[in-house]
């Protein structure tokens, strides 16, 4: 959404537009996050979650389970897939210990994609001539997948664009230059202090993991949840405040990415909400403008156009993975999947906004409560022991 809001905003009014549009979009879940993880840090004992936070964390991951949902039903059968393994080898790494550290996910998420690009690029291929070593061959078969054809060339309109945008092609390239050494900069950073045996600051530990997540995940929001629950939980914070976070994230306007500033609020207070908050945006906002120059040029090949396919497919799988991650956390209790089945009923099936949705479930799980009606207390996962 964020990609949309300030590339839509780009093209109409240049950079200013496209930083002003990123900061009216971002800024009323920035501030309420903020708010509420400074007051969900200081006032809420983080073993015993008060009765008007229990319903939220199911509530939270039914909407997760919605967006994988909406994403998959519009796969071809090679998106389908690429979909079903991505999601296979996420679930996978998360709980594979310790022969795989789930931290290995950083280089292998990203790997994933560009592997889930080259299948679908080749897959593009066949059936068409292609050239191969000076030679025109035909490529055998015919694609697995639906692509669209290329649209018109560089025309007028284009030109016009580019002219608005105001960012010429090595403006672009130079971001991408400053992105990754920034990227490197600080990895390399943490990393040696780490090694050294020596304690990182903590406001530069929460910007290298944020503009790390940042910087090498695509797809948006829920894709970067396993990620983020495996880097602060429990380090910065228990499960069942990452959970109650992440279902206040998603009943507010704008894009789950506000997330991050609850983060950093519940570790380290305001300044840690906003370091948080620039680190997990900054990646995204940076190659978006380093991007736009290449993209009015790119946006008209075909090649590039069917190898998106592939990494969209396979980013879908990565939200898959997260409703299988996430579920453990959130449902605990029969009263805790009651509120997920009454929260998605609402979300899939009647199309109730997320910000109702989430309010249900934290009403339903009050009512449901111990110290309400004390219905549904059961653990969910005792129901195999006792039988």
């Amino acid at each position: 959404s964020t990609q949309l809001v300030v590339s839509t905003a780009l093209a109409r009014a240049g950079p200013i537009g496209g930083l002003t549009a990123f900061f009216l979009w971002n800024l009323p879940g920035l501030i309420v996050l903020t708010v509420c993880g400074v007051l969900i840090a200081t006032f809420v004992d983080e073993n015993n979650p008060p009765w008007y936070l229990i319903g939220l964390p199911p509530a939270a991951i039914s909407l997760v389970f919605k967006a994988f949902y909406g994403f998959g039903k519009k796969l071809d059968k090679l998106g389908i897939i690429l979909c079903l393994i991505s999601s296979l080898v996420a679930i996978m790494i998360n709980g594979s210990r310790p022969k795989i550290d789930p931290l290995w996910s950083q280089y292998i998420y990203p790997s994933m994609l560009a592997c889930g690009g080259i299948v679908s690029y080749l897959d593009s291929i066949r059936g068409t001539d292609v050239k191969i070593f000076g030679k025109i061959r035909r490529v055998p078969g015919k694609p697995y997948g639906t692509y669209k054809s290329a649209s018109k060339g560089w025309d007028a309109e284009s030109d016009l664009t580019m002219r608005r945008i105001g960012i010429p092609i090595w403006v672009g390239a130079l971001i991408w230059i400053v992105w990754a050494v920034v990227l490197a900069v600080t990895v390399s950073v943490v990393g040696r202090m780490r090694r050294n045996g020596e304690v990182p600051n903590q406001y530069l530990e929460i910007f290298e993991v944020m503009y790390r997540i940042g910087s090498l995940i695509f797809g948006g929001g829920q894709v970067v949840l396993p990620m983020l629950q495996t880097e602060v939980v429990p380090m910065w914070m228990k499960k069942d405040a990452f959970l109650q976070g992440l279902g206040l994230a998603q009943s507010m306007p704008g894009p789950l990415f506000n997330f991050s500033s609850y983060l950093g609020a519940v570790y380290k207070g305001v300044p840690g909400a906003l370091v948080a908050y620039i680190g997990l945006f900054g990646p995204g906002v940076m190659l978006i403008f380093g991007m736009v120059p290449f993209w009015a040029r790119l946006r008209h090949v075909k090649w590039f156009k069917s190898t998106l396919n592939g990494v969209n497919a396979t980013a879908i799988g990565l939200v898959g993975a997260a409703c299988v991650i996430l579920w453990e956390g959130a449902v605990t209790t029969f009263a805790d999947a009651m509120v997920f089945t009454l929260a998605l009923c609402l979300a899939v099936v009647y199309g109730i906004g997320a910000p109702w949705v989430v309010l249900t479930g934290g009403v339903f799980g009050a009512i449901l409560h111990k110290d309400a009606l004390g219905l549904g207390q059961n653990e969910w996962c005792s129901l195999g022991q006792d039988l």
